[in-house]
């Protein structure tokens, strides 16, 4: 475990994180739809429209913040955060986040790149860009089958909040964390 920690804090040197440029949308996307890929079972249409709702880098830069972790081989990760409206519009929310809260979503590593913590460095970025846009608490949803994400959350210091259940079934998992500088 030591050695794997080691070996990833060492390609972590090698990774920047910043926002997504305009030519990038696409590469961004790629990796974030091939990020979530692996959770698509046959069949499952939700999970591949929510594919192509990933995908779709440009169609929420505009509203949110998209960061990507790159090295010197290209795009390795993105996480999309949301500090004042959603990525996509939501019947049972109004539109707008609270004026202390931010949310991530769409965090994603490509699976070349995972065991880097690449998908640490996101959410460390993520958490720095709320606080000094004056977000005294992070949010997020993930689903049962990302059991990784769950990890590294609770490792994070993320809690669990209550779960989102929608009419089909379909549970999202929420956390919170109170960010301090």
């Amino acid at each position: 475990m030591r050695r794997r920690r080691a070996k990833a804090a060492r390609n972590a040197l090698d990774v920047a994180i910043r926002e997504v440029t305009p030519g990038e949308y696409t590469e961004a996307g790629r990796v974030t739809a091939d990020a979530y890929r692996e959770f698509v079972r046959p069949g499952d249409d939700d999970w591949a429209r929510y594919l192509e709702t990933l995908g779709d880098v440009a169609g929420r830069a505009g509203r949110t913040s998209v960061l990507v972790a790159i090295d010197a081989t290209g795009i390795l990760g993105t996480a999309t955060l949301e500090l004042d409206g959603h990525v996509e519009e939501d019947p049972q929310e109004d539109g707008r986040l609270a004026a202390h809260e931010a949310r991530i979503r769409m965090l994603g590593v490509s699976p070349q790149a995972r065991g880097r913590g690449i998908a640490r460095q996101l959410m460390v970025a993520c958490e720095a860009r709320a606080l000094e846009a004056g977000r005294t608490v992070m949010t997020l949803n993930t689903t049962e089958r990302m059991q990784a994400a769950q990890r590294m959350y609770e490792a994070l210091g993320y809690e669990r909040g209550d779960d989102r259940v929608f009419p089909d079934g379909f549970v999202l998992l929420s956390y919170a964390k109170h960010l301090s500088p």
